[in-house]
């Protein structure tokens, strides 16, 4: 069981540190291309997208490692659905057809393709990591 549970906790690790490099390069594409966000946005940014999952990580490591797994499946669905909304579906500045004119504009389409993906991950491993602690509790 604690290998098992090693790789899912190294799993998690891997997704949350690429979101966070991504999201990094993502908020630079904003910044360069003058993409603002309103102030719901922005606190809706800073606590589930960037934070929540670096707090999941820190729980997934530490002994509250279900809170952690649920708290990684909550803010990753969240972002995953926040992401797709604004970069593919509403229209407005922030939609990846839609930008101003500028240089960052392949790295604002680029960020947001990974983000869906490094987002749609979490999910996965959050899911497969929850119903197989789930399983192995249910044994016991």
């Amino acid at each position: 069981m604690a290998t098992r549970y090693s790789r899912f906790a190294w799993a998690v690790t891997v997704v949350v540190l690429s979101h966070l490099v991504v999201n990094l390069l993502h908020g630079r594409a904003h910044t360069e291309l003058d993409v603002g966000l309103t102030s719901w946005q922005q606190f809706y940014v800073v606590v589930v997208i960037l934070v929540s999952p670096l707090i999941a990580l820190l729980l997934v490591w530490a002994k509250y490692s279900r809170a952690g797994l649920w708290l990684l499946l909550a803010s990753m669905f969240g972002s995953l659905i926040f992401g797709a909304c604004y970069h593919y579906i509403i229209v407005s500045s922030d939609h990846v057809a839609h930008l101003p004119p500028g240089e960052a504009r392949g790295l604002f389409r680029v960020t947001a393709l990974l983000l869906l993906i490094t987002e749609a991950l979490g999910v996965v491993v959050a899911t497969v990591a929850i119903r197989t602690f789930f399983k192995q509790v249910k044994l016991q």
